[in-house]
């Protein structure tokens, strides 16, 4: 299926959900995308435009069309259902730490579209 081939690349949904709010440039995307390389985004950015998900404004900014904004509406339910989940991991909150997690995965918390991100302590 091609949404799914689309979608399953690494920074694909990502790209779409930061622009949910509206349009970004070429940087501050990437900041927002965890400082992708430019390499990456560029690729990721034409495969989004040429599957029309993704257009660029005139001032080189990007912003989801019509089919982008119901790709996001479908993520809706995932990203309810990734809060869920990171809450079931770690109920007490992405900040709980303890000694016996010391050196291993020492919290679980979500970036800011709601999915788990695990940091480790070094």
């Amino acid at each position: 299926m091609a949404a799914l081939d689309l979608f399953g690349r690494r920074w694909s949904l990502r790209i779409l959900w930061e622009l949910r709010a509206g349009p970004l440039g070429f940087r501050p995307l990437q900041k927002r995308c965890d400082d992708m390389s430019s390499s990456v985004m560029r690729q990721r950015l034409t495969e989004l435009l040429d599957a029309q998900v993704i257009h660029q404004l005139p001032d080189s900014r990007y912003e989801l069309t019509p089919l982008g904004q119901e790709a996001r509406h479908a993520l809706n339910p995932l990203a309810r259902w990734a809060e869920r989940w990171a809450a079931t991991i770690d109920p007490q909150g992405a900040d709980h730490t303890d000694d016996q997690s010391a050196g291993r995965v020492s919290h679980l918390g979500t970036v800011g579209d709601g999915t788990p991100e695990r940091d480790s302590v070094d």
